[in-house]
């Protein structure tokens, strides 16, 4: 089956060099000459070289711990390139040039699929049986995703697919005498008293009520509040399943009219934040840390560690609670879910050996000895256990930050990977109560895996230019009218036959 994916410049590029590169899918070697890959029995030292992004502060030295640890455990000798995550495409692209690429690593879905059909991925699927806790800690479903029927080529690098939520100034909904908001109306009488009636209490009309960003995909924003708002007037999480058809949201008017007149308004009264077509990335929860916003949207794995001690600085009342999406006119709601597409693949070309021997290192993360060590660390190293149920984080893990495997490699399907067991239990309870909730109201995208040819040439195109057009609405530079006319220039410049393929893929599943 093919899937849904979205190109790059670098996709483009690879493509073309990679043109050449595809041969036999391990060694050149016949099947009959890989010999029993089981036979592994970890006798002989083999030499891992794995490829992965890094982010701030970069990767660990050559000596880390954990590196030490898992070498002695498994008899490798583990090689880790850590690339800068803006460099990443860059690194591909030069291996790609000289055909030379790491015996495991990192691939984005872009390059990821283009790449399926030059033989540079090894089938995991076969193998997988050897590897019950891959297998256990591993959904089924997310292995298929991006995968032709029948062939696993790379193992899924885990995403949650509900992890951030909305959050809400407690302490101002009780100095204004409001509650939680639970329909659509409630939420905006809320956010248009945090912004006109001074929650902050210093006597300035300084606060907004929620903002978003605009996503250059054409989307309503990642990080701002409108993308748990669309659902509750009926839009689609990319792709909504109707009659036994896919429709995709930029066609769903009725309901953008409800949506774009509902921010319209917002915008208008003023408790849409003025700024919002010109916010960035996070910039909408950046207000929530300054003060300056009382509903954002957060990543409930940072809220005790990146949003909370910003703000309890400025405020040391300031207390912030969950905010489920509101209840819509027709009773609608919902958060929408983004599924695991990126994955870490196993190099064709190498020994069968030196594959086996990797997909025992990915098994032994996933198992409950190995996650353990990659998640937390050495014990007595990295952390103490005080008690049966109570563990102490030692200077050593702040140093070595002993996570990085998991947060940047290859983890288990786990929403609390990056909550410790050092963490308070109360505040780890209520990180988890955020993603449970979130899990009950997660909305599907009815499309997720299916590709369409043209929306990789010309769907970034006309859905900006269909989301500009959102935009002059909502900011009252444009009509209501303009967005059935936003629609048609969607569906003509070619939106129609996206449809018509995606439908046709879809048809093939069933």
């Amino acid at each position: 089956m093919k899937k849904m994916i979205t190109l790059s410049l670098s996709a483009v590029m690879l493509t073309t060099l990679l043109a050449g590169c595809s041969g036999d899918s391990v060694t050149g070697k016949k099947e009959s000459e890989k010999g029993n890959a089981a036979a592994d029995d970890l006798s002989e030292k083999v030499t891992i070289n794995l490829m992965t992004r890094s982010y701030a502060g970069g990767g660990w030295p050559p000596n880390h711990p954990i590196i030490e640890e898992l070498n002695k455990k498994l008899n490798i000798d583990l090689k880790i390139e850590w690339v800068p995550s803006a460099n990443y495409p860059e690194k591909l692209n030069v291996m790609a040039a000289s055909n030379n690429f790491p015996d495991v690593f990192y691939m984005t879905n872009t390059e990821y699929v283009k790449w399926q059909s030059k033989n540079i991925f090894m089938d995991v699927k076969p193998e997988l049986n050897k590897y019950p806790n891959i297998v256990k800690y591993i959904p089924e479903q997310s292995l298929k995703h991006f995968n032709p029927k029948d062939k696993y080529f790379g193992i899924p690098f885990y995403n949650q697919e509900t992890r951030d939520s909305l959050a809400i100034r407690k302490d101002w909904l009780d100095k204004l005498g409001l509650k939680v908001p639970e329909t659509i109306d409630e939420f905006y009488n809320v956010a248009k008293a945090f912004a006109l009636n001074d929650p902050d209490g210093n006597g300035k009309q300084d606060t907004v009520g929620f903002s978003m960003e605009i996503s250059p995909g054409g989307n309503f924003g990642f990080w701002g509040s409108a993308r748990y708002l669309t659902s509750s007037f009926g839009l689609a999480n990319k792709w909504k399943l109707e009659a036994d058809k896919l429709v995709p949201m930029q066609t769903q008017s009725k309901e953008l009219k409800d949506f774009i007149g509902f921010m319209k308004k917002a915008y208008t009264e003023g408790v849409l934040d003025k700024d919002f077509p010109i916010l960035k990335s996070r910039d909408s929860l950046n207000k929530m840390e300054a003060g300056k916003s009382g509903i954002a949207n957060v990543n409930p794995q940072q809220l005790y560690i990146e949003t909370l001690p910003p703000l309890t600085k400025l405020d040391p009342k300031a207390e912030l609670v969950q905010l489920l999406p509101p209840t819509g006119p027709t009773g609608k709601r919902g958060t929408p879910g983004s599924p695991a597409s990126d994955k870490i693949v196993i190099n064709s070309k190498i020994d069968v050996k030196k594959q086996q021997r990797i997909l025992k290192l990915m098994d032994y993360m996933l198992s409950d000895e190995g996650y353990d060590l990659v998640k937390h660390g050495i014990e007595g190293v990295h952390y103490k256990k005080v008690s049966a149920d109570k563990y102490e984080q030692l200077e050593a893990s702040i140093k070595d930050r002993q996570f990085l495997l998991v947060g940047w490699f290859f983890k288990r399907f786990d929403p609390l990977f990056l909550v410790y067991k050092w963490n308070d239990p109360k505040e780890t309870a209520t990180i988890k109560s955020y993603f449970d909730n979130n899990e009950k109201l997660k909305v599907n995208n009815d499309g997720f895996g299916l590709e369409s040819d043209t929306a990789i040439k010309v769907g970034p195109t006309i859905d900006k230019k269909w989301m500009d057009t959102m935009v002059k609405v909502i900011v009252g530079q444009e009509p209501m009218e303009s967005i059935d006319k936003a629609i048609a220039e969607w569906k003509t410049g070619g939106g129609d036959t996206i449809i018509k393929e995606i439908n046709d893929e879809y048809l093939k599943t069933k």
